[in-house]
């Protein structure tokens, strides 16, 4: 038996020790030669029936062990929190942290050697790869997929998207609610996260261009079979990965990052990706601000999904998927030099890939918007920044200055939203409070706050809103999300009132409350936070915690990352 893996400290000594954590893993069925020095490996599943994203991910496990097997390696599969993004209440967001905290500690605590991530569904991904980091074992993803494209009345629907569409137009009298109903049944027609390029489907092409999964991790739809060989790939890369010594931080450079950055403006992707990236960068120790997503800002949108396009991942995945976007960001010199876990640099990701439908996935000659990425806005309401998605906003409301409408909280903004005698104009910015990582607790996704029915109904389908909130990666329009500090812990967006002034500006990056310092000190010193809405728990324990969005909202403790091997036994 060898002494050299890590694995070694639990399987490979001839003691009592030895003996008890050989012996009772055999109750499996595992023979002698399992534990003959091969490396160990890890396959972290968020499958659950609560995580529909996630439930194909019990059969990828199975083509992840068959590929361990091949080339030597010994699979073990174990369980970590699943974090349902459309089941989950409050939000999923305020588990984000709890998971990586389950991750980073079965990892250290196991005695495994590397560890493969089965993740998916919005929250997943990140906090698993976050807690992968923390320890710095060998690691890689293998994403659930997406579904196959929503049908309803003989044409594609989209996740989210379409759903916020078709609620508007039954709040407009455009829509049946009987059709709205019939339309449920059509959106998800199969296992797999949303179809378009929501949350999840970002940050599968993110870890893609970060080149922390095999090429064409990112679009393969959940039920095509050659996901399953991505996921038997994949196990057999990780044994490969282990002896070559290929760490989390080896991957996740700087450079890593800043190619994630401008991925995400191509393809359209999610304002959840500022949060995730951010915090995922804390794990490794590289230092990324929200300065950093300016290098995204003049990308073009190339990846024409919705909700910032016209198509889903599946159109996605035929067309190319994420190397034809690699290659065309490449031949702008838009693809930082990065290693990735094939050993080499993200630029062989890009090798060879060819378009199959340039509609779906565009030039930069032919871009579906130009200088699509994120904005970062800052001024005297967003001190530490705000950020807005011009590719999924209306753009005559980038330069806009207007009255603002204040709701207190979320349950003020749902009570009040449609009522006929709202003071609201199309001008007006609708502001919502409370809905922070501290303040909601775990910054949900309702800064996509609707449009008052009024409006709605005069056939007002944009107007500015801005929160402390998020919103989903499914949704659009002109939305001003994760204003930092958040009004609970203090920020200006707490002191807002109705019929104060606000001006935007997103080509000079600006979000300024018009109103003067004295007014602002002495609202200040009337104020009050709310009392929390959790004292026990988890969740007081974030409410603690947690750090503001500017720093990804990772808990204040879990920053860094812990190498150190675990020297006592546990009898």
């Amino acid at each position: 038996m060898t002494t050299k893996r890590r694995s070694a400290a639990w399987y490979g000594k001839l003691d009592r020790d030895g003996f008890i954590h050989r012996s009772w893993m055999k109750n499996q069925g595992f023979p002698d030669h399992a534990f003959d020095g091969r490396p160990i490996i890890g396959i972290c599943n968020t499958w659950s029936e609560l995580t529909p994203c996630n439930s194909g991910l019990r059969d990828l496990a199975e083509g992840v062990k068959r590929g361990v097997w091949e080339a030597g390696g010994f699979p073990v599969e174990f369980p970590v929190m699943s974090l349902g993004e459309t089941q989950m209440k409050p939000t999923a967001m305020l588990f984000r942290n709890l998971l990586a905290m389950d991750v980073e500690e079965s990892i250290r605590a196991y005695g495994i050697d590397g560890v493969v991530l089965l993740g998916g569904c919005d929250k997943t991904t990140p906090g698993q790869l976050m807690g992968a980091a923390s320890v710095d074992l060998p690691s890689i993803v293998v994403s659930s997929g997406p579904m196959l494209n929503g049908k309803w009345q003989g044409k594609d629907i989209g996740s989210g998207t379409d759903v916020w569409k078709f609620s508007e137009a039954v709040r407009a009298g455009e829509m049946t609610l009987q059709d709205f109903m019939a339309a449920e049944s059509g959106m998800s027609r199969s296992k797999g996260v949303c179809m378009t390029m929501g949350t999840a489907s970002t940050m599968a092409s993110l870890v893609e261009a970060m080149g922390m999964s095999l090429p064409t991790n990112a679009a393969l739809p959940a039920v095509d079979a050659r996901r399953m060989a991505l996921a038997h790939l994949t196990g057999k890369r990780i044994v490969e990965m282990v002896d070559e010594d290929i760490k989390p931080s080896d991957v996740l450079t700087k450079a890593a990052f800043i190619n994630a950055i401008r991925a995400n403006a191509a393809v359209g992707g999610s304002t959840n990706a500022v949060m995730h990236l951010l915090a995922l960068a804390g794990r490794v120790g590289v230092e990324l601000t929200l300065d950093d997503f300016e290098q995204g800002s003049d990308v073009p949108l190339l990846v024409n999904c919705m909700p910032s396009g016209d198509y889903l991942m599946e159109d996605f995945c035929y067309a190319g998927g994420m190397p034809v976007v690699l290659q065309e960001l490449a031949g702008q010199g838009l693809l930082s030099a990065s290693k990735t876990v094939l050993g080499g640099d993200i630029a062989a990701y890009a090798e060879g890939a060819e378009c199959f439908n340039a509609d779906v996935i565009r030039s930069f000659d032919n871009p579906v918007k130009p200088a699509a990425g994120l904005r970062v806005l800052r001024g005297n309401l967003a001190p530490l920044g705000a950020i807005v998605k011009p590719s999924a906003a209306t753009d005559a409301l980038l330069e806009h200055e207007g009255e603002a409408f204040v709701f207190e909280n979320i349950e003020d903004m749902k009570a009040n939203i449609d009522r006929d005698d709202l003071p609201v104009t199309p001008d007006t910015i609708l502001v919502l409070k409370g809905c922070g990582p501290k303040g909601y607790p775990g910054m949900p996704e309702v800064g996509n706050m609707p449009i008052p029915k009024k409006l709605v109904q005069q056939g007002v389908r944009d107007m500015i809103r801005i929160s402390d909130a998020r919103m989903s990666g499914t949704a659009y329009g002109t939305v001003i999300l994760h204003v930092a500090p958040e009004a609970q812990a203090g920020g200006n967006l707490a002191l807002v009132k109705t019929g104060d002034r606000i001006r935007v500006s997103a080509s000079a990056g600006q979000l300024e409350l018009l109103v003067d310092a004295a007014e602002l000190e002495a609202r200040r010193a009337a104020w009050q936070p709310d009392a929390p809405h959790y004292t026990r728990g988890y969740a007081k324990l974030y409410i603690d915690h947690v750090l503001q969005a500017d720093r990804g909202a990772d808990l204040d403790f879990l920053v860094g990352k812990d190498t150190r091997p675990v020297t006592r036994e546990s009898h």
